[in-house]
């Protein structure tokens, strides 16, 4: 090799090894400031770092700096920049191109800030207008808000806690502001106390000036009316003032009723404060039902109570006793015999509900005892059906010596005059009417009430009493038994 070749080759590595050198020492500097950063910076905040190499003298800063902003945010790249120039000993023109490069990340991201997530210290605007309340913005935009409203729906019944849409109708400023608060005593000292143009303004719009009070008093008021309307105090939870109706006041109408009624019950709302006492008697002479599920059970108890006494069956039975039957699909008659309140009671499908589901005796066991004191029948029409067939059955078998063969069409006979001859009378009064022949027809050809786990034990009730399973053809009918 040449000296010449040597020479050139010794410089050529000492100029890579100088380059590696820098490139190590910029790393490290980095590292370093990375680190520092770290430790002051708040909790939960992540930063991008994007590492700076030196590169071939040939490559201008303005590129390398225009390559870095995409990755690291502004703030943090700034100080990058100033840091590595101090280091580096860079020239003025390079920081200028520094400065050129921060404004148009600025301008990208939106005055220094992140790009995802926007500024920690400012929320967006729509967020503080949602968080305002119409209180706080002036009376001439109040009124514009109104007039639209009023313009979409007709009237200014606004419903509570009402969000304005973020539609053309609205300025801007309303856009998700609770639109309702302007029925806050506070918007009426601001904007229309002592000022009788205002008021007149508001009366052309419709303006409810009832609404101007606690919701206690709405509600009270609320309450009377439902008590008027329809005697109790029972309110369903879905239930609404209706709009337009003139049996309530404007003021009440559209408030959620029977959600105020659950609350009241549930979480004492209104019962808080100093006036609590007063409170609870109100709602205490007007009725107010506290445990709606004791009320209903009530309502139940009595309507069957009332039944049982009517047709002398359960508790209300004469001689032996009965138990109460209702079919499924009773409803009580409106008439004299029963109280108006139980008019239209659906006693027959609650009393399939308190068999099948618990209703109003689940985990109440003092429930349960007054119902089979009252005579109620826990296995169901099916099974009671069954017991007087039985019974009927067996008087019958004893009659006929213990041979059970009924004509279809026998039914148990009630006493005449002719046919008693003061002789006590064998059917008891219970079984009256029963189609007897009719329901020992369907036991041989449908199977009715052989069904199930108490199919056997049924099967040899009968036999024990004679049933004849295959009757013979032409038998005399028989009127009595």
């Amino acid at each position: 090799m040449s000296p010449r070749r040597s020479v050139v080759l010794g410089s050529t590595l000492t100029t890579i090894f100088v380059s590696i050198v820098n490139m190590v020492s910029a790393l490290t500097e980095s590292f370093l400031f990375e680190q520092r950063n770290v430790s002051r910076r708040p909790a939960g905040e992540t930063k991008t770092v994007r590492w700076m190499v030196d590169l071939p003298e040939e490559t201008s800063s303005a590129a390398l700096l225009q390559s870095s902003c995409d990755k690291l945010p502004a703030s943090q790249m700034a100080r990058s920049i100033r840091k590595y120039r101090s280091s580096r000993g860079r020239t003025d023109s390079d920081e200028a191109a520094s400065t050129d490069c921060f404004t148009q990340t600025r301008d990208q991201h939106g005055s220094g800030s992140r790009k995802k997530s926007g500024p920690r210290d400012q929320p967006k605007t729509d967020d503080l207008l949602r968080r305002r309340s119409g209180v706080d913005l002036p009376y001439y935009s109040a009124i514009k808000a109104l007039r639209a409203y009023s313009s979409l729906h007709g009237n200014l019944v606004i419903p509570r806690r009402y969000r304005v849409p973020y539609t053309k109708d609205y300025a801007n400023e309303w856009h998700g502001v609770d639109l309702s608060t302007i029925y806050d005593m506070k918007w009426w000292q601001r904007n229309v106390k002592s000022k009788p143009d205002r008021v007149a303004e508001l009366n052309q719009l419709g303006f409810v000036w009832e609404r101007l009070q606690p919701e206690w008093n709405l509600i009270l008021e609320a309450l009377i009316t439902y008590r008027t309307l329809y005697g109790n105090l029972l309110v369903p939870s879905s239930y609404v003032v209706p709009q337009g109706d003139n049996r309530w006041s404007k003021a009440t109408w559209k408030i959620p009723l029977g959600n105020c009624v659950y609350r009241i019950r549930s979480r004492s709302d209104f019962l808080r404060d100093d006036n609590a006492g007063s409170r609870r008697d109100q709602l205490d002479g007007l009725g107010f039902v506290w445990d709606a599920q004791e009320r209903r059970y009530r309502i139940f108890y009595a309507a069957l109570r009332h039944y049982a006494k009517l047709e002398k069956c359960g508790a209300f039975s004469v001689g032996r006793s009965i138990s109460i039957s209702i079919p499924s699909n009773y409803i009580v008659p409106s008439e004299d015999l029963w109280p108006n309140e139980l008019w239209g009671y659906p006693l027959g499908a609650k009393c399939i509900a308190v068999r099948q589901k618990d209703l109003y005796v689940k985990d109440k066991p003092e429930r349960k005892q007054m119902l089979q004191k009252l005579g109620f029948h826990w296995g169901g029409n099916a099974n009671l059906g069954w017991l007087r067939v039985v019974h009927a059955a067996a008087i019958y078998s004893r009659m006929h010596d213990r041979y059970l063969d009924v004509p279809y069409h026998f039914k148990v006979p009630a006493p005449s005059t002719t046919e008693h001859d003061g002789q006590e009378w064998p059917w008891p009064e219970h079984l009256w009417g029963l189609p007897l022949g009719q329901r020992l027809k369907d036991v041989r050809t449908k199977d009715t009430y052989l069904k199930g786990e108490n199919a056997p034990k049924r099967r040899n009730q009968l036999d024990a009493l004679g049933f004849v399973w295959k009757p013979k053809q032409g038998r005399k009918q028989s009127k009595n038994g």
